[in-house]
């Protein structure tokens, strides 16, 4: 099986100085998106993705590191850049940071506005906000390629509001957890030609690898997870998924 790992930090400082990339193609990753949620993470993004044909970068201010408005000049240069398939991950969370609404509705949707004007999709980062960021999408968006909702939230009424609107849904480890709630409902929302699975890496290792550092191997367990709550073979799901993660993202 050849899997697609659609959202996977190797720009992040935990894989540093490892040549880790390379020993995943061999254990048949054949493709991977490394997104940026900064600046300096785009830029890395971009690096790595730069060194292989097979990893694609996204560049984008994620709601968790909002400096300025500026900086959304700084990722309309980087999307031009050749192994840039998508802005983000942008969105907001109202989780982690409640008190500046404000400004993360004010960078997403300037970076919304860029995707438009690149027609790329954009990678969608919502924690706590679902109601909000869905009538941003529903007012801004209007690139043909939409875009993800990555690690998306086991929250039902917002995975109808996202299909509703032409998104695809990206699942991690949180739904093989013994205590995730909604998780197969959820599965069973989505239909097979709008899924997604990624690993996070290095955060949210799915079961039986929960608590160590994650990476993209551990694809196979969040697919025989989909694959069992949709009855098919895990061969033909993450087939699938491949297929799909292509398309989205633009990449032959």
């Amino acid at each position: 099986m050849e899997f697609f790992d659609s959202h996977a930090h190797y720009n992040d400082e935990q894989f540093e100085n490892e040549n880790i990339i390379e020993q995943l193609y061999k254990d048949g990753i054949t493709k991977i998106v490394i997104p940026g949620y900064n600046l300096q993470s785009s830029r890395k993004a971009i690096e790595i993705a730069k060194k292989y044909p097979f990893v694609y970068a996204t560049c984008g201010i994620s709601p968790n590191d909002i400096k300025n408005t500026a900086e959304v000049e700084e990722i309309e240069k980087l999307a031009d850049e050749e192994k840039v398939v998508a802005i983000g991950e942008i969105g907001l969370d109202y989780y982690w940071n409640k008190e500046n609404k404000k400004e993360q509705k004010e960078i997403f949707i300037k970076q919304i506005e860029v995707a438009n004007k690149k027609n790329l999709p954009i990678v969608i980062h919502c924690r706590d906000a679902h109601t909000d960021l869905i009538e941003i999408l529903k007012e801004k968006m209007d690139c043909n390629k939409k875009g993800i909702f990555h690690c998306v939230a086991l929250n039902l009424e917002l995975i109808k509001n996202a299909l509703n609107l032409g998104y695809y849904i990206s699942f991690a480890g949180p739904i093989t957890y013994k205590n995730s709630k909604n998780a197969d409902e959820a599965i069973k929302l989505v239909p097979l030609d709008k899924i997604l699975i990624e690993t996070d890496s290095p955060y949210l290792s799915p079961e039986p690898k929960r608590g160590t550092r994650n990476d993209s191997t551990n694809l196979v367990y969040i697919a025989e997870k989909i694959s069992q709550v949709k009855q098919i073979k895990i061969e033909e799901f993450v087939k699938i998924t491949y297929e799909n993660t292509k398309k989205i993202f633009n990449i032959k």
